[in-house]
């Protein structure tokens, strides 16, 4: 199966950006969530890369999601 990077619709905190990661990178989105808040307390960037990346992954398509077989 291929990944496609999306904003995740099933666990979504805010926009679904750090949920849609973590599944592409088969991690849990808390963590990518306290680094998203990492990188805003450390460096500044971590909600501009957060709201970029929300305005360019696509929405998860539901259908994708149902597995037949």
């Amino acid at each position: 199966m291929n990944k496609k990077l999306t904003r995740s619709n099933s666990n979504v905190v805010f926009g679904g950006v750090a949920a849609g990661l973590g599944e592409y990178l088969d991690i849990d989105p808390t963590l990518v969530r306290l680094f998203f808040i990492f990188l805003a307390l450390f460096g500044g960037h971590g909600l501009l890369v957060y709201f970029v990346l929300w305005i360019l992954m696509p929405q998860e398509d539901v259908a994708e999601k149902i597995h037949v077989g």
